[in-house]
């Protein structure tokens, strides 16, 4: 498991705990931020405006990155009927988040082709491996909200698309069931052992690497 793994480093089980809460937070708050240009001050009111980790962790979806290496943040309140786009507006906070990740994760892979091209650092260095924590993370946590399944950001993009009444059902099920879906695929992925989400985002990341290092 990847925490037992972690407890024999203790160095890089602080790495790993402080890279969470950057990617974390930087998520959540740019949800917030989202929100917050698009008329809503509801994140604002509720103080997620701020770059506070602790206003933004949720410890079960801490200790899900910790133990299987995916998971989430608090979800950020808002209220849809406050946006200036009643339809996309739910989307555009909910893919803030996950965009925010793949900017970070852009980030920080040019600032490890900086440390390496420019040998700063030792290859063993900390801050080698943090850098790489935060690539890492941040293209998990962006592909993991952007799976279509309640209560994942993928949902409110997914529920903008299919807006229309025809498709009411399917939002229904989702948001009915979506829960248990989510909880079931994390189950077969990675302790059946599917890997169907190992796989996924392992492909992302190799894919960053080698167009950015």
């Amino acid at each position: 498991m990847l925490l037992q793994s972690l407890l024999g480093e203790p160095v890089m089980l602080v790495a790993w705990i402080m890279a969470i809460l950057v990617v974390l937070t930087v998520h959540e708050f740019c949800h917030a931020l989202a929100g917050t240009l698009l008329g809503d001050s509801t994140a604002k009111d509720s103080g997620r405006l701020t770059l506070n980790p602790l206003s933004h962790v949720s410890w079960l979806g801490f200790f899900m990155l910790l133990l299987v290496g995916f998971g989430w943040g608090k979800p950020v309140p808002f209220n849809p009927y406050n946006l200036k786009y009643q339809r996309f507006g739910p989307a555009l906070v909910a893919v803030a988040g996950p965009l925010s990740n793949l900017l970070l994760a852009i980030i920080s892979a040019l600032a490890l082709r900086l440390v390496i091209t420019y040998q700063i650092v030792p290859p063993e260095n900390l801050l080698v491996h943090f850098l790489n924590l935060l690539i890492g993370l941040n293209i998990v946590l962006m592909a993991f909200n952007l799976l279509p399944i309640p209560p994942l950001d993928g949902s409110k993009i997914l529920f903008s698309i299919i807006s229309d009444f025809r498709y009411a059902h399917i939002r229904d099920f989702l948001e009915q069931h979506g829960p248990t879906i989510l909880l079931g695929v994390i189950i077969l992925d990675n302790i059946i052992g599917l890997n169907l989400l190992s796989s996924l985002f392992l492909r992302l990341i190799n894919l960053v690497y080698k167009i950015m290092l």
